[in-house]
């Protein structure tokens, strides 16, 4: 081939987080020849997909499509897992939802019905069932709990690493570079046009049939007419408190992962001697995913003291040993969008994972190889709830 160019490939797939290796790999195991590229690498830093844990639930209040996917998904996970030989990488925890008679208990109720519905295993539990379960744990006199015994804990970094690592041993090809923004189509007076090549920042051309823009955060720097008002990046602080020495009662089994639905925090037990992770789920400020300060600000960690002091007392002088800071990228409906972009025929986009998308990348996965490929009932079937229809909008929520 010529200096600079790439060979032509079935499917150029843009962005190795979640979502963007999950349908490499499935694209592959279909039969396309597929290139896969990131401009940091794989499981980078910046990533959305980054950090060492991510929850696995199947609560998901009254919005069932996202608990049929976690369903879906967390078999594909255990079966790459298995594969690799890489179990460690599910730590089933159980999730423990915290809910509250005053504060959101229709989503908690919701949760419920659903759970109910479609035979997922849980356990509702009574404030007092809480306190003596969870001693550790401060409860107000109007909670409740909802517990998923098999659900549990994704360690993210390596997860990724290993749906890369065994897609490229598939036949996958991976690089890191960088695309540049698309050029727009020469001409839309026939209707929808064929992109033809996209360009990296150092001057490569990579030739494909299709193209799936998986980027997260990055989607709307590289799509900025169409997404600027569709994809929200917001900062996202997480913390690690150091336990009291031989103190086993934040870790597996004794502390689950759990979500406060009344506070909006979640968390997880120390896993891995990490520390006992802690995270404010209310959206921050928005950010560049590129540029954005990666050093928690004094007033998150103040917050994240304070949450702890009053539900964790034990934890109330803890030291705080590690911090991160990413990004949500949230869509302005809080759901996915997976859908085809409106000038090429041949172009996808995939993004409004985070916060709670990455547990669902086998489902996503599936669903957008499905699409692409124009194989299987889901390509028949299209989500409208995924679809830039649904998208436009200065003003976004979560359904985290």
């Amino acid at each position: 081939m010529p200096a600079g160019k790439s060979k032509a490939y079935d499917v150029a797939v843009v962005g190795a987080g979640v979502f963007g290796a999950w349908t490499a790999l499935t694209l592959r195991k279909a039969g396309a020849s597929v290139l896969l590229i990131d401009a940091y690498g794989t499981a980078h830093a910046r990533a959305s997909s980054g950090g060492e844990s991510r929850i696995i639930r199947m609560g998901y209040g009254p919005d069932e499509i996202y608990t049929r996917w976690s369903l879906r998904a967390l078999p594909l996970w255990l079966e790459l897992f298995a594969e690799a030989d890489r179990p460690e990488l599910f730590q089933r925890t159980g999730v423990l939802w915290i809910a509250d008679e005053r504060e959101r208990a229709s989503y908690a109720q919701d949760t419920i019905a659903s759970l109910t519905t479609l035979r997922v295993p849980h356990e509702k539990l009574k404030v007092d069932d809480l306190r003596r379960e969870y001693p550790q744990i401060t409860f107000d006199d109007t909670s409740w709990g909802i517990l998923e015994p098999f659900s549990g804990v994704l360690m993210a970094r390596r997860a990724i690493q290993t749906v890369v690592d065994q897609a490229q041993k598939l036949g996958m090809h991976y690089k890191v570079a960088a695309a540049t923004p698309p050029n727009p189509p020469k001409s839309t007076a026939a209707g929808n046009t064929h992109l033809q090549i996209i360009e990296t920042t150092t001057g490569e051309t990579i030739s494909a049939a299709q193209f799936v823009f998986a980027c997260g955060p990055w989607l709307a720097k590289l799509f900025p007419a169409l997404l600027a008002n569709r994809i929200f990046v917001t900062r996202a602080e997480i913390f690690f408190f150091g336990t009291p020495p031989g103190d086993t009662r934040f870790q597996s089994p004794q502390m689950p992962t759990w979500l406060f639905l009344r506070d909006e925090f979640y968390g997880m037990p120390d896993l891995e001697n990490r520390g006992f992770k802690v995270a404010n789920d209310r959206h921050g400020a928005a950010v560049d995913p590129d540029t954005q300060s990666r050093i928690a600000t004094p007033q998150a960690v103040a917050a994240a003291q304070e949450f702890v002091a009053q539900r964790f007392p034990a934890l109330k002088n803890a030291p705080i040993i590690e911090t991160r800071v990413c990004q949500y990228e949230n869509t302005s409906n809080g759901d996915f969008l997976i859908d085809r972009h409106p000038d090429f025929e041949n172009v996808w986009l995939v993004g409004g994972g985070s916060g709670h998308g990455f547990k669902h990348g086998p489902s996503v996965g599936e669903y957008v190889a499905s699409q692409v490929l124009n194989i299987g009932k889901l390509a028949a079937t299209p989500e409208p709830r995924f679809s830039l229809a649904t998208k436009l909008s200065t003003q976004h929520r979560a359904i985290h």
